[in-house]
Order: C-alpha cells, then structure tokens, then sequence
C-alpha cells in the first residue's frame, strides 16, 4: 500500500538512518521501536509526509489517506468540542457545497455549446461521483460516538475546547483522525494523558475499525495489544519483525547474541592473520603470504553489533522514619466545585506499607484527591495524615515546574545539603545525565529527561509515604521498569494515580475506583480490578 524507499536522514553532519526500506500493507499494527534519539519521530514524520528526508521517497496511492498524531500538539481554541471534531468532515461537507454551487451555475447558465458549461458539467460528475461513492454516515452520531469513546461526557461536547487541558485536546485530535476513517494512522505517544478505559476504548477501535497503524508508544500493554508487526530502529538501521513486542524483545535478544558470535569470530580471524602479519613481515620467503593476507583483511567488512541501552537507573530510595500504621485516613470527603460535584462521602484508609492505586476516567476526582491529601484545596468531611508521615510528592504537572533557565546540574545543587553536595555527578549519571549533559539547560530537554530531573528532586530527601500522579507519562519503558522496581522494594506506603497497567500490574495490591462520584475500593490487584470492570461496563452497556 505504502512504501518507504530507499530513505536517509542527515543532521548536521551526522546520519540518524539511511538505507531504510519497507512496505505497510493494508491491516498492518506496526510497533515503531527504538531507544531515544534513534530517530523513531522523526521517521514517523517523515511517512507522514510532514518533514522530507534528505534522500529517498514515500510512494502512496494517490487517494491514500494518511493521518498524523504527533506528541505535542497546537490547538485553536475558536470552536466547540463537537465543532472541533466534525471538522473531520470538512472536505466531504465542501465536496457538498462544491456540488450544490455547480447544480446551481447550471441551473441559471444558458451558453449550453460553450466549453465552460462542458467543463461545470464534467466537474459536477467528477466530483459527484467521488462524493457519491462515500459510504453515507451519520455524521453527528458518530462524532458522538468516538468522543464518548474516548472519555468525554453528553455535557461536554458543547463546552469550548479552551476550557480543557492539552490531554483532553489530544483526544480531540485523536478523534478528528479516527473519525476520517484513514487508511493509515500514524500515532506517537496516544496514550499520555489518557485513563485505562479510554486507552481500552482506542485499542478495541485500531484492532477491530482501523485499518493500517504506526505507532510509538512506551505502554507496553498498549503496544502488545495491537500490534501485530514491530520495526525497531536501531544504529541508522531498521529491523522488520512480523511479531508483537514483547516476541520481538526475544528476537531481538536472540539475533545480538549471534552477531555478537560472529563478532567475535572475526575479531579472532582478524587478530590472527595480524599477528602472521607482524610476525613474518620482512621475511623474505613469507613475503607472498603476508602480502596475500594484507589483502584479505582489507577487504573484510567489520560485523556490527547492535548497540544496547546499557544506562543503568540505579534507583533506591533512601531510609526513612518509620511512619504511624495509617498514614492517611479519609473519613466522608466530599469535594465540590461549584454545583458541579466531583465526588461525594468517599471514605480511604491506607496501611503502613501498602502501595495503593487510584483508577477511573479522568475528571473523576483521582488528582482532586491527591490535591485535598496534600492540602491544597478545601473541601468537606475528614481527612487524617498518620504520626510521623514523610510525604514525597510528584505532581502530574511536576516536570514543567522545574526552573528552564538554570542547568540539570544547578537543578540538583540548589536543593542538595551537606554529603549529598560531593555526590550530585554520580546522582545525575545514575539517571543517564552524563558528561555534558549535565551542564544543559533544562528548557532544552526532553519531556522524559524533565520526569527523571524532577524524580531526582523527589529521591533526595528520605520519605515514609511516596504520592505519584502520573509519574510515568514520557518516560521509556527501561526507565519505568526501574522505577517500578524501585517502588516494589520501597518500604513505605504509596499512593499511585496511573493509566499506564502494564506498570501498574505487580505493584498495586489496592485499587480504589473514582467513578460517578463516588470512591469504591477494591481489595485486589490491577489485574482482577480489570477482569471486573470490564464485566461491569459489559452490563452498564446492557442498560444502556
């Protein structure tokens, strides 16, 4: 359907890929893989046809329609949600005005021999006929139905996109591209920002309604669940596997251990034949077969082997002060804004040790919560913070907090004491912040290099009860398994808001649900909580 040919990418020098081939065909689920910076945005954009590569081309049937969703977005603010989606539309609905203009030249016009009236006539069955052959589509309902797919409420679609936040203003986006039905869609990051039962609502759309995909994604659930083919790029190289990701990583373990095999064949061969080099150059009888095996070395073309993300997160979090046997305790908490009440008599108690998540749509009161937890707004009923509770708190929006205009290092000197101020390179290396790196400017980095500086600024004081909202969007999967990992030796309690279940699962032995404005907890881990849901949104459908 698509194809790549034959595509480079030079900066400044220096070349992110080259010699890049490969066809998409029609119902392809294709994982774009690779470590940061290997090029794998910058490849999307390129199929997408928003940047140009400096050699080489994309070939696409001339009715192909290829839809783009890029990470960050810039959104105009001049309409409606429903507007906002429906513009979806706006080439089918211009190919009707387009036809109503012309029926209506043809209706008063009266120069019938004329090659103007010929030419409105074939324009009129030209575009006719395209306008025609497009399945009819109740526009408005399946406006609807998309948005409330992906999370937004009856009463939300007359509300003005400048009253939502970047998240929400993705989705409309994401809605306008479904909504176009296209015949590939290129997604980088979808699901940032985005609950459990939206991403589920997405995946069940691009399996069973969409046709080709593309998409970069560091929720590996998300990624195993709809793909079906992963490109990894790699090295200025790519890599096809017909395999989903988490087959991919075993195919991928096994094709570096036979480079690294042939590797270290040739290193011998090659360190052989040099040292008969060494040993008989000068020596007149020799002079024939060294000579000969000059040559053969010249000519061997080195093996590479794949490179390896080998930074290491070494992550733990310092001793802390043992903190009471609960530390927070929700008794009847009621939060309202206005008339618009977000949730009613919710009631949470929390152990010493255990680490709870809090799940549900977005807008249902999870970071509300959070917010009332860390008293920062008020709110009605009674809420205890346990003896001796250290709290380490990352907000959903704790990256843009950091100060843009001071280095990664200066980020960390200002806020580190005594010790600790000898130990801040090895700190910052221990999160990937090497060398140079160290001495840039924060507003030059990375959403997922601006989530572990703010995750160094959290480790550096010791804490007995650790509250994360949404601390994993942005970062790559190595870093979240660390993290993860880090979290699951950590002895005190955590409170953890996520839509990310792959890191969810094996961590969070509670869930509490935040649902039509209530707080329901539920005394399993994330996997059962889903089993569950998913039979309660069956029935809810059935009401419906």
């Amino acid at each position: 359907m698509i194809t790549v040919n034959d595509i480079s990418v030079q900066f400044g020098g220096t070349t992110l890929f080259s010699g890049v081939n490969f066809a998409i065909n029609e119902n392809d689920k294709i994982a774009l893989m690779g470590k940061n910076g290997a090029g794998k945005s910058t490849l999307l954009k390129i199929v997408a046809g928003v940047n140009k590569p400096s050699t080489g081309s994309i070939s696409a049937p001339k009715d192909a329609v290829i839809a783009y969703l890029p990470q960050h977005l810039l959104s105009h603010d001049d309409a409606t949600v429903r507007e906002e989606a429906s513009k979806a539309f706006a080439e089918i609905f211009e190919m009707k005005k387009e036809i109503d203009d012309l029926n209506e030249q043809l209706t008063v016009r009266t120069d019938y021999e004329s090659d103007d009236y010929m030419k409105l006539i074939e324009r009129v069955s030209e575009v006719s006929e395209k306008f025609y052959s497009i399945e009819e589509v109740n526009y408005e309902a399946e406006v609807e139905k998309i948005l409330k797919g992906l999370g937004f409420l009856q009463e939300d679609l007359d509300r003005p996109t400048s009253e939502f936040s970047g998240g929400w203003r993705m989705r409309i986006e994401l809605a306008k591209i479904l909504l176009r039905k296209p015949d590939l869609i290129l997604l980088d990051e979808p699901t940032n920002h985005m609950d459990i039962e939206s991403i589920q609502w997405l995946e069940d759309f691009l399996i069973n309604s969409a046709k080709a995909v593309m998409v970069i994604s560091h929720d590996r659930a998300f990624v195993d669940n709809i793909t079906n083919r992963t490109i990894e790029v790699t090295m200025g190289k790519i890599y096809d596997y017909k395999a989903v990701y988490s087959e991919y990583l075993e195919l991928r373990k096994d094709r570096r251990i036979h480079q690294q095999k042939a590797y270290d064949e040739q290193q011998k061969f090659i360190a052989d034949n040099q040292a008969f080099i060494d040993r008989f150059r000068g020596t007149f009888s020799k002079t024939d077969a060294v000579q000969s095996r000059v040559r053969m070395l010249e000519k061997i073309v080195p093996i590479e082997v794949d490179e390896v993300d080998s930074s290491a997160l070494r992550l733990k979090f310092p001793p802390a002060p043992r903190s009471g046997q609960y530390p927070i305790v929700v008794e009847d908490l009621s939060k309202s804004y206005g008339d618009h009440v977000v949730f009613k008599n919710a009631n949470m108690v929390i152990e010493r040790g255990q680490k709870v998540a809090l799940v549900g749509r977005n807008g249902e009161g999870k970071s509300t919560m959070i917010k009332a937890i860390m008293n920062e707004l008020e709110f009605q009923g009674k809420l205890e913070i346990g003896h001796n509770a250290k709290i380490g708190y990352f907000a959903q929006n704790q990256a843009s907090l950091l100060d843009e205009n001071i280095t990664i290092f200066d980020t960390i000197d200002h806020i580190a004491v005594g010790d600790i101020r000898t130990q801040i390179k090895n700190i910052l290396g221990a999160f990937m912040f090497s060398g140079d790196d160290i001495q840039k400017k924060v507003k030059v980095l990375s959403g997922g290099e601006k989530t572990r500086l703010a995750m160094i600024k959290l480790l550096l004081e010791p804490v007995n009860l650790l509250i994360l909202d949404e601390p994993t969007n942005h970062l790559d999967m190595k870093t979240k398994d660390i993290i993860k990992e880090a979290l699951r030796e950590f002895e005190g309690t955590v409170l953890l808001v996520s839509h990310d279940r792959d890191f969810l699962d094996g961590l969070a032995e509670k869930v509490f649900e935040f649902s039509n404005k209530r707080v329901i907890e539920h005394f399993e881990d994330i996997k059962g909580f889903l089993a569950s849901k998913k039979m309660d949104s069956l029935k809810e459908i059935e009401k419906k």
